[in-house]
């Protein structure tokens, strides 16, 4: 088994709603056993050209679970759970009704043209990091530190959901 992180966004549709499904849909993957899960944060919209505060605005969580499946399956899986939600991919960083992002895959460093991991701009994200330092208070991002402090340096600007967690886990992170 594998450690693996999943970032969650969505900013148009239900968004809270869309997010919780899509944990549903990860913790169910067959091979894939969830371990932890954030509550959501809220954020601006990010585009190519910076924060748009004209834009609806994001709702973000991370999911981690443990895993059989291989890098690139895992996030083919994703991509499928986003299709099944409606995600279209007209524009970079545009709108989306669900956005999966891989953010890790235990210490791994992947490039190939499909996957980059640990996700490239994890690190400089608020909105990866805060729901990411929620759901394991010791995660480290492989390459770059501990998840706490890389949040710590750039302040963190995200607003909490008053939601649950994602999912329930019995056990806690090991």
């Amino acid at each position: 088994m594998s450690r693996a992180v999943i970032a969650l966004g969505a900013n148009l549709g239900d968004r809270g709603s869309t997010l919780r499904a899509a944990a549903a849909a990860i913790a169910a993957l067959p091979g894939v056993r969830p371990v932890a899960s954030s509550r959501e944060v809220e954020s601006v919209a990010l585009t190519l050209d910076g924060p748009d505060t004209t834009k609806p605005r994001y709702r973000n969580a991370v999911v981690v679970v443990d895993t059989e499946l291989e890098p690139q399956e895992l996030l083919d899986a994703l991509h499928g759970i986003e299709d099944t939600h409606g995600r279209t991919r007209e524009v970079r960083w545009g709108d989306r009704t669900l956005d999966l992002d891989l953010v890790a895959y235990d210490d791994l460093t992947i490039g190939t043209t499909s996957l980059t991991v640990p996700h490239p701009r994890a690190g400089e994200r608020t909105f990866v990091l805060a729901p990411w330092a929620d759901a394991d208070p010791d995660a480290v991002l492989p390459g770059a530190g501990p998840v706490a402090e890389l949040l710590a340096a750039l302040g963190d600007d995200t607003e909490r959901v008053d939601e649950p967690r994602l999912f329930d886990v019995p056990e806690a992170l090991p």
